[in-house]
This record gives C-alpha cells, structure tokens and sequence, in this order.
C-alpha cells in the first residue's frame, strides 16, 4: 500500500485499499466496544463514508490509520452513550407504566397480599418464622438458627418446606413474592 497518508486516499484505488486493508481490523476493534457484529460494521462502513465524503479535508500529514481506529472508538462510544439514554428512557416509560397498573389496579394488589397472606398463615409457625427471617428481614440462615436455637440444617428444611407449600398455594406468584420480599427492605 502507499504511504500512509491522507492525501493518498484522493483517488478512488487509494481508497479501495484503503478499505479492504483495514475494513476487517476496525470492525473487529469496534466489536470490542459495541458486543454487535452488524453494529461494528455499521459504525466502520459509516467511517469510511465520511472519509469518503471529507476527504479533500483530511489532514495530508496525519496517518489515516491512526485516524480511522480513532474515529471508529470515538464512534462506538458515542453509540453506546446513546444507547444508554435510550435504555434509560425505556426504562423510565416502563416503570412508570407499571406504577400506574398498580395505582389502578389496586384491587389485584389487595387480592395477591390476601393470597400471600393467607399461604403464609397456612404455614406451621416455625417454617413461617424461618420464612419470614430470611426472606423479609434477609438474615442468613445461621443467623436464623441462632435466633431460633434451631441448627442451620433446621432451617434449611424449614425453608423447603416454606417454598415447597408457597409454590403450590401461590403458583406463578412465589417468584414475584420473592422478588419483593428480596427488595422491600434495602
């Protein structure tokens, strides 16, 4: 290839080596960053359009391979900074949706507390008490079997036993009870 220089890539042969010498490594670069094959490609063949495009601009003392990898980088962090905001405001739309169900639903709400507290109450009292120390109060299990003066291997079949007895009563909704219950106190 010629040098390496931007006022090589004047004319259109200049530039096809240009591209197929270095198309493959900026591709393989930005995937580092983007995690996307046809996102790499993508933000490469759009580098190599503005080169294209500007190219009577370019600096003719600055290496062009230096410029590319630096354009690509530059590239993919600017899709990734944007893909952030987009997530984000993804987000935000969704949890709003969300509290808004629940404000206008309330009465599904009120109908899975009185479900969840009613296969709790169905527990016997020390599988509920282990139950309820591990899952609402996120204590450890031998921290549970030093409150209790139970041993730890106590606790465990306690706690099978809870989630085997709140899997069938509640179905689909252990999980989203766990759920809950795993994030309702920090």
């Amino acid at each position: 290839m010629p040098e390496n220089k931007a006022n090589n890539i004047l004319d259109k042969a200049t530039f096809e080596v240009l591209f197929k010498s270095n198309f493959v490594h900026l591709c393989n670069f930005a995937l580092q960053f983007v995690g996307d094959m046809d996102t790499a490609r993508d933000i490469t063949q759009k580098i190599f359009i503005h080169l294209w495009e500007n190219r009577a601009q370019m600096n003719p003392d600055k290496a062009i391979r230096s410029y590319l990898f630096t354009s690509v980088k530059n590239r993919c962090l600017n899709h990734i900074r944007d893909q952030k905001k987009y997530r984000s405001r993804i987000l935000d739309v969704d949890i709003h949706e969300v509290d808004i169900a629940f404000e206008e639903d309330q009465l599904a709400v009120d109908e899975l507390q009185t479900r969840i507290d009613l296969a709790l109450s169905r527990l016997p009292e020390k599988c509920r008490q282990v139950f309820e120390l591990s899952r609402f109060e996120q204590k450890k299990y031998q921290e549970i079997a030093d409150k209790l003066d139970i041993s730890k291997k106590t606790v465990e079949a306690h706690m099978s036993r809870a989630l085997r007895s709140l899997r069938e009563d509640l179905g689909d909704y252990l999980y989203l009870l766990l759920l809950l219950s795993a994030n309702y106190f920090y």
